[in-house]
């Protein structure tokens, strides 16, 4: 078994999306990859793009890292994120996924191995590819719409003004919450990030 972790932020590709409540896993790559300081390419797989590194300080052999962002729709995300898993031999067991979460105000994090898809379409598809839910999840909370929005439509919009604001946080928390869980396991990283 490999000694590398797959690191995916789910999202929907393309610049209208990008502001997306349902792109946060993509937000969360990118500033991994920021801290990293390896670029995103196109992996041979196809659907996604990939960063390499090391997690820890330069030069270091921390645990190897594979940061992922699928280049497909999230009802679609499971074949692309099965094929990376297939190319560098990583269990389900070694995979963190990034997503949002409509039962956690926004704000808010949780992290968790296993669990349903509570009907989060990027977390069903894979589900369905890999067989499994037992994967690691950073689920990065945006809270309900108020009134009678549609869920649907509610996770396709952009965040609030007020939102856009404390992103930032959320998302650096999120990443910290990710090196934790791969350097020091779940249970630390509950303890830290699930208060």
């Amino acid at each position: 078994m490999s000694d590398v972790w797959l690191v995916v932020g789910l999202g929907n590709p393309g610049p209208g999306y990008a502001g997306n409540r349902h792109n946060i896993g993509y937000l969360v790559v990118d500033e991994l990859v920021r801290r990293l300081g390896t670029p995103l390419r196109a992996h041979k797989t196809g659907r996604a793009e990939v960063a390499e590194a090391r997690l820890g300080t330069p030069g270091s052999d921390g645990p190897r890292l594979v940061l992922a962002r699928p280049r497909s729709y999230m009802n679609e995300v499971g074949g692309p994120v099965k094929a990376l898993a297939t190319f560098y031999k990583i269990e389900p067991s070694r995979i963190v996924v990034i997503h949002d979460e409509l039962d956690i105000d926004f704000g808010t994090l949780r992290t968790k191995l296993g669990g349903g898809d509570n009907g989060h379409n990027g977390l069903k598809s894979l589900r369905s590819s890999f067989g499994t839910g037992d994967f690691y999840r950073v689920r990065a909370g945006i809270g309900r719409p108020s009134g009678r929005q549609d869920v649907a439509d509610f996770v396709l919009s952009d965040y609030s003004g007020v939102e856009r604001k404390e992103l930032p946080f959320q998302v650096d928390s999120a990443a910290d919450a990710v090196e934790s869980l791969v350097l020091q396991g779940l249970d630390k990283t509950q303890q830290k990030f699930n208060s």
